[in-house]
């Protein structure tokens, strides 16, 4: 359902290989367990009618969130994976705490309203993660901070991710590397992050710390990062970048700062000048993150794809010129990403769905729905 909504039940006997009375089986259990419905599909032609396999009214839910360096948002997801009642904030402080606080008092608003019908909370931030931890967040100006406090209730699990790799999982699950077997993902917001997904499962590393790649050090080696390393690619390929190409201060919001220039490109000689100089800097490392990941497919997220645009001979020629020889002869795409801005959040609500439909998850759900007094002081949604 979640990789193809609206598909009719037929379908999807089609696609599993399962007989026509194998899937009516299966699908009344899922009903009974108030998984999903059907409804009449629209009849096409000649047959027996099918139906359309939906989620449940009284179904499971995920509340999925995306931390940002200048805002938040939040949705709630469904098993289909349909994102529901999405909600963007500005921060009111950057603080930890007082953004924490927030993130808290909605996970709180939405155990109210779906009761234990909200199996998960998936967080995607941008910063590094190990476990419920946050280790560095160098664009928030964070330093290691307990995610855990999120979700008060034990009850409630708490996934978090990088938003980076879960943009990756989003383009490899439902994007536009979903025919990638191996695919690079790359997001340029304040510095670039990614991941190497394999067969739709991201490289994570040995402590969630992969796809770092910001900060390998592509750059110059007389300038420091927030990170603690000198060089970093992250300060030659964002906002940052484009200011000191100009010869401006950094700007307090590369992204929007990057936005700025961006549009100023057309008709600013200079300002297409400074973006033709991020522009190969960004085809650089793609060249050689190609040449250590061979990939079938890379998707570009985030501000890449209007600096590529806007650049696209310097871009071409970067790349191509930073591939090893055997790669140029048929060098692996480099495309937009299909989600764009909202790749984190829809990677985020991926992670919980694989969780609250996994075996010991799905049994958990099933003994709730047999329980005589499982909605116990839950109102309904």
């Amino acid at each position: 359902m979640s990789r193809r909504p609206g598909i009719t039940r037929a379908a999807m006997a089609r696609e599993l290989h399962l007989t026509s009375g194998f899937a009516t089986e299966i699908t009344a259990r899922m009903r009974e367990l108030r998984l999903l419905t059907e409804a009449a599909a629209p009849v096409r032609g000649r047959g027996r009618p099918t139906t359309v396999l939906q989620p449940h009214p009284e179904g499971p839910v995920v509340l999925a969130a995306e931390l940002r360096q200048e805002d938040w948002q939040h949705a709630v997801v469904t098993v289909d994976g349909q994102p529901h009642d999405v909600r963007r904030q500005a921060h009111r402080s950057r603080r930890p705490a007082t953004v924490l606080a927030a993130v808290r008092q909605t996970v709180a608003q939405a155990r109210n309203r779906y009761g234990d019908r909200l199996r998960a909370v998936s967080l995607a931030v941008a910063g590094t993660v190990h476990d419920r931890r946050l280790v560095q967040a160098a664009t928030l100006g964070w330093g290691a901070v307990d995610l855990s406090t999120i979700t008060v209730d034990p009850s409630l699990p708490l996934l978090v991710g990088n938003d980076a790799t879960l943009a990756g999982v989003a383009e490899a699950r439902t994007g536009a590397a979903t025919t990638a077997g191996t695919a690079l993902h790359l997001i340029v917001e304040v510095g670039i992050g990614g991941t190497l997904t394999i067969d739709g499962t991201p490289v994570t590393g040995a402590h969630g710390a992969a796809g770092e790649y910001g900060h390998l050090p592509l750059g110059d080696r007389r300038r420091h990062c927030p990170c603690g390393a000198r060089g970093c690619w992250d300060l030659d390929v964002d906002g940052r970048a484009l200011a000191c190409h100009l010869g401006e201060p950094a700007p307090a919001d590369p992204r929007t700062y990057a936005r700025q220039i961006l549009d100023r490109a057309a008709d600013d000689a200079r300002a297409r000048q400074a973006v033709t100089a991020v522009a190969q800097a960004l085809a650089t490392g793609i060249a050689g993150l190609t040449n250590m990941h061979d990939p079938h497919l890379v998707t570009l997220g985030g501000l890449g794809p209007a600096i590529r645009h806007t650049a696209p001979a310097a871009f071409e020629g970067a790349y191509t010129d930073g591939l090893m020889a055997f790669h140029r002869a048929q060098p692996p795409p480099v495309v937009d990403a299909a989600h764009g801005d909202d790749g984190p959040l829809r990677g985020a609500a991926i992670i919980g769905l694989d969780h609250i439909t996994s075996e010991p998850a799905l049994a958990d759900w099933a003994l709730a729905r047999r329980s005589p007094s499982r909605r116990a002081g839950y109102p309904p949604a």
